[in-house]
């Protein structure tokens, strides 16, 4: 059966497969020019910016871009602080909460609805950014 279904969907054209959102989206390449163009945006906005003001920009962009492709379904390893350990001191000491963390998700969707995501793949990241919400806000 499996043969089977395999022939069918070569014959018909069909990827038996869906795409991932990082396919979709356009693999490395769009999830670069995404973290790049997302932090632009941070660091421009003046809600959020300050957490970011004594980090190393150019490694968070690593990090990030290493983090947004195993989420959005590419095939690296995340091996990066876990969640609650990376935002701990920024929740304890400067009150990182719920109306950064929307701020942060908006600007997401912003991005890559800006560089041609269509809704639906946007709504799918926003939700995966939503998903880790408590841990980032350690709750």
């Amino acid at each position: 059966a499996a043969i089977a279904n395999s022939v069918r969907d070569e014959v018909l054209c069909r990827d038996p497969k869906p795409k991932s959102l990082y396919e979709r989206l356009g693999g490395a390449a769009a999830v670069d020019a995404a973290v790049d163009l997302f932090y632009e945006k941070i660091l421009a906005d003046k809600r959020v910016n300050q957490f970011f003001k004594n980090t190393d920009m150019k490694k968070q962009r690593r990090i990030q871009k290493t983090f947004l492709t195993v989420a959005f379904g590419g095939t690296v390893t995340y091996s990066g602080a876990g969640m609650r350990v990376a935002h701990q001191k920024l929740v304890e000491n400067q009150d990182l909460n719920d109306s950064h963390m929307d701020i942060i998700v908006e600007l997401l969707g912003v991005t890559l609805k800006e560089l041609g995501a269509d809704d639906g793949d946007v709504a799918e990241a926003t939700t995966i950014a939503n998903s880790i919400r408590d841990d980032v806000l350690c709750r």
